[in-house]
């Protein structure tokens, strides 16, 4: 039974108190959301001389925060407001809160501002622009720091320190969707896959604005990072600076990237962008999101010279395209080289006449289109969010077969070792299996042959994923899983089905017999033994993640032997 919402209060420091609201179930239906393991929306209060409050959470947590607020502090003897970023979702919250005190200042950016008047649509707020190294003197030593951290997705983003606690105020940077009863991050390593999954989901595809944030917050000696949400950072906090610097480096060092350009009215294609973004980043090649509404046309010009490919998504409104996007689809025709790939995605409510407009536009430009135009009315589903992202993964790969077709070939005296190395790497082989799993209304499978036990006590196994693979994200700590073991002299079917490349959100198991596995995923009824398991660890190792499973519960189905993979070099599968 899934624990009722709740607000956890906490003490962190002098004068300084967490309001950590609580969800122990999924949020929202976006992919950043996507372990399903509950989140917290993380807000603070310092009571100095004057009382400011940071990042009141959103419309879902509204009646408990408040009514927890209550019971600690008469609201009218707050000061101010700060806040990391505005969006309509908490602005149903700061309204509530404006309702029993009006004598508030809220602290934004100027582009936080501009975004609150409009989204109150109350001209007469009473607030504080932000500006780089201004100060907000509270009183009793906590003289606050503001350091200005937009990028694409969050345009208005700030950070708060204050340097009698040290305690940097990061908003959506070093966070992740989980929760729990700890207040801080203890045994902090148990949190590293959730905070390298929010990265790759919402970081990744602003690497370049999100490195020149990190370099900012540099010379803020900050003993706890106060995140948005999940744990807040105080035991891992090197190592986090130090992963964090690691990934945005690898994501900036990428030889291919992708100019990802968007508009989102009510945030539906934003949301398809991130997924698609996800899955561009899962197969090496690097993303470079742009908000067509924040960016200016040299900007956009700059990312579409230097892609390797680029994906324009769109909502529908009153018919047309919103304005910014025909801008950039104006810089782009007169821009693109037409051997670049191109996709497009979008939202709509009712006919979605932006998303037609931008794939006629490309294709009588003579460009070709990495995967199917994508529509989606509404809101988007976990199913469709999974589309997303193999349309991303398909894009990146068709953009990386592209470059590599172009890639004149070269030949060293290193190359006779390296084939002979590779050959006997190839001699290992592996039981031919195939991986199945389902999670919601999500299904995957995948043909393994990189399978070994791995333990006796408890019974566990290695499997070996590709990272591009669809399936990967299906595989994290505490998903299930079944292993269909295949059998020798009957597996070319079910190995030639598995093999096949398979469209964007195309069903897995048309026309295979199967039947549903204890832990709910499939299990293919001609194989040779199959074998239920659940993800207890992942370890990333280059270009595959490897997977290490407990075996739950299992059988063998069929009297025979097991299918085995010859290889004549260590190079492919």
């Amino acid at each position: 039974m899934i624990k009722p919402r709740d607000v956890q209060v906490y003490p962190i420091a002098p004068d300084t108190t967490v309001l950590r609201s609580r969800t122990w179930d999924r949020l929202k239906f976006e992919i950043e959301y996507g372990l399903q393991k509950g989140t917290t929306a993380n807000s603070y209060l310092i009571r100095g001389d004057q009382i400011a409050l940071i990042d009141p959470p959103g419309e879902s947590f509204r009646d408990i925060f408040l009514k927890s607020l209550i019971e600690r502090i008469d609201p009218q003897t707050i000061d101010y407001v700060i806040l990391g970023h505005v969006n309509p979702n908490r602005c149903v919250t700061l309204s509530a809160l404006l309702e029993i005190a009006p004598q508030i200042t809220f602290v934004c950016s100027n582009p936080g501002v501009i975004s609150l008047c409009k989204i109150l649509d109350r001209q007469n707020l009473n607030t504080k622009i932000v500006k780089g190294d201004d100060t907000l003197d509270l009183g009793k030593g906590h003289n606050l720091e503001f350091i200005l951290t937009p990028n694409p997705r969050f345009p208005d983003q700030l950070c708060t320190y204050d340097p009698k606690t040290e305690i940097l105020y990061t908003d959506k940077l070093f966070v992740a969707h989980t929760c729990s009863d700890q207040v801080f991050d203890e045994g902090w390593k148990v949190y590293a896959e959730d905070r390298r999954y929010y990265f790759d989901c919402v970081i990744a595809p602003y690497a370049k604005q999100v490195a020149n944030a990190i370099e900012k917050l540099k010379d803020k000696p900050a003993k706890i990072y106060g995140v948005g949400h999940g744990p807040l950072v105080k035991y891992g906090l090197s190592e986090l600076t130090t992963s964090y610097q690691e990934w945005l480096n690898a994501q900036q060092s990428q030889s291919l990237n992708v100019a990802l350009i968007y508009a989102s009215a009510y945030g539906n294609t934003g949301i398809l962008a991130q997924a698609i973004a996800r899955g561009i980043t899962k197969a090496g090649v690097a993303v470079e999101s742009i908000n067509a509404e924040f960016a200016d046309p040299e900007e956009i010009k700059t990312a579409i010279n230097k892609c390797s490919g680029f994906i324009f998504g769109s909502p529908t409104l009153g018919g047309h395209a919103p304005t910014p996007i025909q801008t950039a689809l104006g810089i782009t025709l007169a821009n693109a080289d037409k051997t670049k790939l191109a996709g497009v995605f979008g939202s709509y409510g009712w006919s979605g006449e932006a998303i037609d407009l931008l794939e006629s536009k490309f294709r009588d430009a003579g460009y070709r289109l990495g995967f199917d135009p994508i529509r989606v009315k509404f809101k988007p589903t976990d199913a469709i969010l999974k589309t997303c992202e193999e349309a991303g993964t398909d894009f990146a790969q068709a953009v990386k077969k592209v470059q590599k077709s172009r890639k004149p070939k070269s030949s060293s005296v290193s190359e006779s070792q390296t084939a002979r190395t590779e050959q006997a790497l190839g001699r290992i082989i592996g039981s031919l299996c195939v991986v199945t799993t389902q999670k919601g209304d999500v299904r995957g499978g995948m043909l393994a042959s990189w399978v070994s036990q791995a333990t006796f006590n408890p019974p566990g196994l290695t499997i070996a994923v590709a990272k591009e693979r669809a399936i990967e994200s299906l595989l994290y700590t505490g998903n299930s899983f079944v292993l269909n073991i295949l059998q020798e002299g009957k597996h070319l079917g079910l190995m030639k089905h598995f093999l096949k490349p398979f469209e964007p959100g195309e069903e897995r198991f048309q026309g295979i017999d199967i039947e549903q596995a204890e832990n709910g995923s499939p299990i293919l009824k001609d194989a040779l033994a199959y074998v239920e398991c659940q993800v207890s660890d992942r370890m990333e190792c280059g270009d595959h993640w490897v997977i290490y499973a407990l075996a739950k519960r299992g059988k063998v189905l069929q009297e025979g032997v097991t299918a085995v993979h010859h290889r004549k070099t260590g190079s492919y599968y």
